[in-house]
């Protein structure tokens, strides 16, 4: 039986273990301050919360090895010898805060949010606060102390930093409280600002992700996204064992340990008087990205009420957008099963296309319609009214739906009747009031094009072969992350003045390209430079591939049948 001296130090274990637990015992302390200061813990609540993170560990000596060890608010342990660094435990409150962002055009990677001119907007107060530096300490310490093997620690840490999140009522009600006085922007601010401090958004990986603006597209490299070549693959990633929950985005997931969302945290959302909700992304695209779904597990559809869903959203939310895909397989959408849309505080580059052409609505003298100066096909309806928002999208969501036109390869169903014809919906509100943008999106496909007549063509796959969804039909490219050392190989044989590696062979096109541009300058800085402008001329030519009208004049014709009046 062990003994306890006066020190305070308990005999009967081994002195490496005393410090190894003391180690244990104070990264949980520095955890349980941190919840304190970040995630409305209770101190009422900190013993408690403190006795359920020991349970899982059986540890029972907290008193006995922490006070004596820790006295002078130092870790016990250096990380060279396999624990924890010395030094005191650090302010977790303040620790890699960089500023807050606030509005849709926010940039991703910690910088300041801007209004839609470009100029600074009004920010919240306050920051972001990580908790990565805090878990890496205690999974260190816990695995010296023999609590769990290495690989086990970011199932430990998602335990832990479940138990230190609030319930999701009292995340509810403080969004109900902030949103009361504050109104709902302040409120999303508040949540996301609780999600990467409860390391559910895992932003400090996110803004690790490269990321530059090329050929009018931000152009992104997703470094924890998989890379599903194929919807059937997508669907397959995001499938559920077990039958619970029923898919990956189902309500039920929040808090759910089978898929480690101990973390998750939603906000109900009201759409057409019906029960949705939103949660934001752990590995988002953009700056607050997150998803709005249905809380009935229904198949995604977009249909005359989901323009008047979008609305509802950015009316509560006016400085997010909201959108749809197109709820077609292999045009974008991997949970076709479920109901749900997308969106958050970046205003994306197909927001800020000029108009090519406008048209006046003759039953509507308040609304107009453009056509984009954009790569893809896409019109955006323009109004204050929100019942012509609704009405002329829908006539156009209908009038596309059934539009044929074989010489251009548009079958608006295939032989067996299946529907290939779908418009994505994406609003905002601007100074001009609702702007809705319709992408027409068609999933054709034919012997020369298997994978979609509408798709990337084969050509691209080195860089992109996924399907292209809502956010990079609207600009923003979200790249596998294994370009990364692909790409890095050809700028070392450009600079070297070597040929194409073998092992890169598929990028034959992107090497002729660049070689032809740098004439060889084997400068590298331009070299790189050279490699993004052509990963965004790249792009470029997807959203193209994308198009269903190759020419806008096309479009012209199209919107000219339905009444429309060209400006």
């Amino acid at each position: 039986m062990a003994v306890e001296h006066e020190a305070g130090v308990q005999t009967g274990i081994p002195a490496d273990a005393q410090a190894a637990l003391a180690g244990v015992y104070a990264s949980i302390d520095a955890l349980v301050a941190y919840a304190e200061r970040n995630l409305d813990l209770d101190a009422r609540d900190a013993d408690w919360t403190r006795n359920r993170i020991f349970e899982l560990f059986g540890l029972d000596s907290y008193g006995a090895l922490n006070t004596s060890v820790l006295s002078d608010g130092t870790l016990p342990l250096s990380r060279e010898s396999g624990g924890l660094s010395v030094g005191k435990v650090r302010d977790a409150s303040r620790a890699d805060m960089p500023a807050e962002g606030s509005g849709i055009a926010g940039q991703a990677g910690g910088e300041a949010d801007r209004g839609r001119d470009g100029t600074a907007s009004d920010a919240p107060a306050g920051g972001y606060a990580y908790p990565n530096t805090l878990l890496a300490d205690f999974r260190t310490a816990a695995v010296a102390a023999g609590l769990f093997e290495p690989d086990e620690g970011p199932v430990y840490a998602d335990i832990v930093m479940g138990l230190l999140s609030g319930t999701p009522s009292s995340i509810e009600d403080s969004f109900e409280e902030t949103e009361g006085t504050d109104g709902g922007m302040e409120a999303m601010h508040w949540f996301y600002r609780y999600c990467v401090a409860n390391n559910y958004v895992k932003k400090a990986v996110l803004d690790k992700n490269p990321r530059f603006d090329s050929h009018g597209l931000v152009i992104t490299i997703n470094m924890a996204k998989p890379e599903f070549k194929n919807m059937k693959k997508a669907a397959a990633g995001n499938s559920v064992a077990g039958g619970y929950p029923k898919c990956t985005i189902c309500h039920e997931n929040e808090g759910f340990a089978g898929r480690n969302k101990r973390t998750l945290r939603t906000i109900p959302v009201t759409l057409g008087g019906e029960e949705w909700f939103w949660q934001f992304s752990p590995y988002g695209y953009f700056h607050q990205h997150g998803i709005c779904v249905n809380r009935t597990h229904t198949p995604m559809h977009v249909d005359r009420d989901t323009f008047g869903h979008l609305l509802d959203f950015v009316d509560r939310f006016p400085g997010y957008f909201l959108g749809c895909n197109a709820a077609l397989p292999r045009i974008g959408g991997s949970v076709l099963a479920h109901d749900h849309y997308q969106g958050g505080g970046e205003l994306l580059p197909m927001h800020k296309a000029a108009a090519w052409a406008t048209f006046a609505v003759p039953d509507f003298p308040d609304t107009v319609v453009e056509i984009l100066d954009w790569p893809g096909t896409a019109a955006r309806v323009v109004s204050k009214n929100r019942d012509a928002i609704v009405e002329v999208s829908d006539r156009i969501r209908l009038a596309w739906q059934g539009y044929d036109d074989a010489a251009a390869d548009i079958a608006s169903h295939d032989v067996d009747g299946n529907r290939q014809s779908a418009v994505s919906p994406s609003a905002i509100i601007t100074d001009r009031g609702y702007e809705m943008s319709l992408i027409f999106r068609n999933n054709a496909v034919s012997e020369q094009y298997p994978e979609g007549i509408f798709h990337a063509h084969p050509e691209f796959w080195p860089i992109k072969q996924e399907p292209i969804g809502l956010i990079e039909a609207q600009g923003l490219f979200i790249l596998p992350g294994r370009l990364v050392e692909q790409l890095g190989k050809l700028e070392d044989a450009l600079a070297a003045g070597e040929g194409l590696p073998e092992d890169c062979a598929d990028f034959q096109l992107q090497w002729s390209e660049l070689a032809a541009a740098l004439d060889g300058n084997r400068n590298r800085d331009a070299i790189h430079a050279a490699v993004q402008d052509e990963l965004g001329s790249v792009c470029e030519r997807i959203l193209g591939n994308t198009a269903v009208f190759k020419d806008k004049h096309t479009t012209v014709s199209f919107l000219e049948a339905l009444g429309f009046v060209r400006q």
